[in-house]
């Protein structure tokens, strides 16, 4: 069969890219004088080879050749396709050759048989035929394996080669192959409904186009429906409802045709904050998770958040690096403790503990007589370990050596025995869990001296005695001087009554003298 092609000198121009050769028609040549013919290769048997005779080698099969045609039915409406062509060396026992093309990407493979006619004018051994088939179609951007062997197959006598079909890049397939013709697209975010408005323009004539919102994984997996934009409608646009702001949701475009192009924009690719929102705790099990929403290389700790100022100091041997997933087993429900999360554009902390729903355990201290009592309130059921030490800095504290071990259901107190000359402000009482594999430590520090504490008491008790002292004189003063009065009256009113008896007596006289 012949066919007629029609060829465009290949140069690089102007605009930087390759035109593809085009051909009218597909089919087989050969080099004039033989017939070639084409059968389906059905022939299992064919892919396994056989012992070659002596008479043939290696060289009975040269100069393959592949490279990419292009054949258009209309404007924009053009296909691709493999063009292979090698010269085989005839011999009684070759009948024609076989060329197949595997795909890479999908593992599928086409094959065909080329069959040279026999002649009986013509002698074929030692005769050499040029031979060229173009009508494998292939897609733009697939990677094929392209061999050619004898029929039947002789062991060692084969030609293969790798082979790119040009991609979308190429601008000459770029504006003739469906596939390439993406469109463009606009949208619009409405942060405060939630929504994606899409205006696809530049829409291939007479075609359907697809939208929906994806996830990029390594696939961009649904998001929500696919919306489809219909060649009749007058307005290429879609809004599209999205739940969560993240850096890999995306939106997709493509026309209805197989294998299509498709267009993606990615409108909030540098909003990482909610990726380090997904943090999960489970108070059963005091398992800790935190689970990536997209694709992130980082950097995972648990880390101490000071009081004193906004750094979370990491815990030690809690460091992990995932893009996916982080698990931490047995976590004290801590509110300063936090996760940190660390890659190569900063630092980020959560703190999935820091609000009422979990209430953490309490430590508290109170003076009781010459002894420093540290009670802990906790739920569930909880072990603590108690140390006196002297504080450093604002995360370590040296143990003085005192140390008690206390179990917890609910509520429990422990006497702690502190020498007198313990009165160093850095001095500190720390308390944490035992029971769990991540726990951080509570500190109580500027403890009261218990010298101070009993010259207190004696103090208080020197003044209450004195005050005694005091009210006793008082009274026995008051006392004293009412007596001191009381006498004085008691006292004027017997010279009143003697001078009253007086003057009696010398009535009576002065009456007895008369008579």
């Amino acid at each position: 069969m012949m066919f007629k092609i029609q060829i465009f000198v290949m140069f690089w121009g102007t605009y930087g890219y390759d035109l593809i050769p085009r051909i009218e028609e597909c089919g087989i040549t050969c080099t004039q004088g033989f017939l070639c013919k084409i059968q389906a290769s059905t022939n299992i048997f064919n892919s396994f080879c056989h012992h070659a005779p002596t008479s043939l080698s290696p060289t009975n099969l040269r100069s393959m050749k592949v490279w990419t045609v292009m054949k258009c039915m209309g404007q924009n409406q053009c296909s691709l396709h493999l063009s292979v062509k090698g010269t085989l060396h005839l011999d009684e026992s070759i009948r024609g050759m076989e060329i197949c093309a595997l795909s890479v990407d999908t593992q599928k493979s086409k094959c065909v048989n080329v069959i040279i006619s026999r002649n009986v004018h013509v002698k074929l051994a030692g005769r050499k035929v040029k031979m060229q088939f173009n009508c494998f179609e292939v897609s733009a951007g697939q990677h094929f394996y392209v061999t050619m062997r004898t029929i039947p197959n002789y062991c060692g006598i084969k030609l293969s080669q790798e082979y790119d079909v040009e991609d979308c890049r190429n601008i000459d397939v770029a504006r003739n192959i469906p596939m390439c013709f993406d469109g463009k697209m606009a949208y619009e975010v409405d942060r405060v409904q939630n929504i994606i408005s899409v205006n696809i323009s530049n829409l291939v004539q007479g075609t359907d186009y697809y939208v929906r919102l994806c996830r990029q994984w390594f696939v961009c997996e649904d998001e929500g429906p696919v919306t489809l934009i219909q060649k009749k409608d007058t307005v290429k646009s879609v809004s599209l409802q999205y739940t969560q702001v993240l850096p890999c949701l995306c939106i997709e475009a493509w026309p209805a045709i197989s294998d299509a192009r498709r267009i993606q924009i990615c409108p909030f690719k540098n909003d990482t904050k909610a990726l380090w929102d997904n943090i999960h705790y489970n108070p059963v099990t005091q398992m800790l998770a935190w689970e990536a929403a997209c694709p992130v290389h980082v950097t995972v700790s648990l880390c101490q958040l000071m009081q004193t100022d906004d750094r979370c100091v990491d815990l030690e041997k809690t460091s992990k690096t995932t893009p996916e997933k982080v698990k931490y087993s047995r976590v004290d429900a801590h509110p300063r403790l936090c996760m940190k999360f660390t890659n190569k554009y900063g630092s980020w902390v959560r703190c999935p503990f820091g609000h009422e729903n979990f209430q953490a355990w309490k430590m508290r201290l109170a003076v009781m007589k010459e002894q420093i009592e540290v009670s802990f309130t906790s739920h569930p059921e909880a072990q603590f370990s108690v140390i006196v030490c002297n504080r450093t800095d604002s995360s370590s504290c040296n143990s003085t050596g005192i140390h008690q071990l206390i179990p917890v259901d609910g509520s429990s107190s422990i006497s702690l025995n502190i020498s007198r000359k313990m009165c160093d402000p850095d001095l500190c009482i720390q308390g944490w869990r035992t029971d769990v594999d991540y726990s951080l430590p509570s500190y109580i520090c500027d403890l009261p001296c218990i010298s101070s504490i009993q010259s207190q008491e004696h103090y208080e008790n020197s003044l209450s005695i004195l005050s005694l002292v005091v009210l006793l004189a008082v009274l026995v003063t008051v006392m004293a001087l009412l007596g001191h009065k009381l006498a004085s009256v008691l006292d004027r009113k017997g010279h009143e009554e003697e001078s009253t008896a007086d003057i009696k007596i010398q009535r009576i006289k002065s009456i007895t003298s008369l008579h």
